[in-house]
C-alpha cells in the first residue's frame, strides 16, 4: 500500500527530473533562440552559430546559461505536471469516455501541455526577461526583482499572463502530438519488433521498455513533429511576452494580430519560422533526452 501512496509523488519526481534534464542538454540554444527571435540589437546581425560563439565573448560562457535558474525553478514543476497529468489524463479518458486507441494520447498530451503551461507560466514570462536583458544593461536584478516590477508596472497579476492565448493554443498541438508520436512509436515498436528494440523493463520484468538508444530516436522524432506544426505560434508568444521591451508592441496585443504583423513584415520563412534550424537543433535532443530519462525514471522509481 505504502507503495501506492506516493506513486503521484514519485511520478512528479520522474517528469521534473526529466524535464531538468532535458532543458540543461539545450539551454545554450535557448537563450540565443530567444535573443534572435526578438531581435535583440546587441545579436541582431548574427546568425545561430556565431550568436554561439558571441555570447562567450561578451558575456562568458555562462551566459550561455543565463536565465537557466529560472528556467529550472519553472521546468520542474512544468514537467513534473505535464507527464503526471499526462498518465492521469489517460486513465480518465479511457475509462470515463471510453476512447483508446492513439487518439487518446493526443488528447491526454495536450490536455496535459496546457494544464503544465498554465501552473508555471508567470515563471516563463520572467525567465524570458532575464534571458533577453544583456550584460550592462540589466533593467531586472533577478527573479524576485523581476516578479515585483512585472507586478507593480504591468497591472498586477495579469502582467504574468501576456502571451498565455499564443502559448496555450501552441502548446496544445505541440505536446499532444509529441506525446502521441512517441507512445505510438512505442507501442508499434515493441509489438512489432520486441526482442530487437525491447528489453525487460528493470523494475518489473513483465514490463516491456525501449532500449535506450530506440527511446532517444522516438523522442526525437516526437519533437521534430510537434515542433514543426507548433512553431508559428511560438514566436508569436515570445513576441507578446516581451511586450513592453519591444520597440513595435502596440501592433502585437492579441494573438492574431501578432500573427498578421510578423507576417506582413518578415513572411513565412522570415517571420513565422525564423530560428526553426535552431529549434530542431534545440527540440529533437530536448524531446529525446525528456522521454528517455522518464522511462528511466520511471524503472527507479518503481512506477512500471
Amino acid at each position: 500500500a505504502a507503495r501506492r501512496d506516493f506513486y503521484w509523488l514519485r511520478s512528479f519526481i520522474a517528469g521534473g527530473v526529466a524535464g531538468c534534464c532535458a532543458k540543461t542538454t539545450t539551454a545554450p540554444l535557448d537563450r540565443v533562440k530567444i535573443l534572435l527571435q526578438a531581435h535583440n540589437h546587441h545579436y541582431k546581425h548574427l546568425g545561430v552559430f556565431s550568436t554561439l560563439c558571441a555570447v562567450p565573448k561578451k558575456e562568458g560562457y555562462l551566459g550561455l546559461y543565463k536565465g537557466n535558474g529560472a528556467m529550472m525553478i519553472r521546468i520542474f514543476p512544468y514537467g513534473a505536471i505535464q507527464f503526471m497529468a499526462f498518465d492521469q489524463y489517460k486513465k480518465v479518458i479511457k475509462k470515463q469516455l471510453g476512447i483508446s486507441g492513439h487518439v487518446h494520447r493526443l488528447m491526454a498530451g495536450s490536455m496535459a501541455g496546457i494544464t503544465a503551461v498554465i501552473c508555471t507560466y508567470p515563471l516563463d514570462m520572467v525567465r524570458v526577461r532575464l534571458a533577453f536583458q544583456v550584460k550592462g544593461e540589466h533593467k531586472y536584478m533577478g527573479i524576485i526583482h523581476a516578479f515585483k516590477m512585472i507586478y507593480t508596472k504591468e497591472g498586477g497579476l495579469s502582467g504574468f499572463y501576456r502571451g498565455l492565448m499564443p502559448t496555450v493554443v501552441g502548446m496544445a498541438p505541440y505536446a499532444g502530438f509529441s506525446f502521441f508520436t512517441f507512445g505510438t512509436l512505442k507501442s508499434i515498436g515493441l509489438a512489432q519488433a520486441p526482442n530487437l528494440l525491447g528489453r525487460p523493463s528493470l523494475d518489473n520484468p513483465d514490463v516491456l521498455v525501449l532500449k535506450t538508444h530506440v527511446n532517444l530516436l522516438c523522442g526525437g522524432i516526437a519533437g521534430a513533429i510537434a515542433q514543426t506544426i507548433s512553431y508559428p505560434l511560438d514566436v508569436t508568444r515570445r513576441r507578446m511576452q516581451l511586450g513592453a521591451v519591444l520597440p513595435d508592441s502596440e501592433k502585437c496585443l492579441t494573438m492574431v494580430q501578432t500573427l498578421k504583423y510578423v507576417y506582413q513584415q518578415h513572411g513565412v520563412r522570415r517571420g513565422l519560422y525564423r530560428g526553426l534550424s535552431l529549434n530542431y537543433i534545440r527540440c529533437i535532443p530536448s524531446q529525446a533526452v525528456a522521454f528517455t530519462t522518464y522511462e528511466l525514471m520511471k524503472q527507479f522509481l518503481h512506477l512500471n
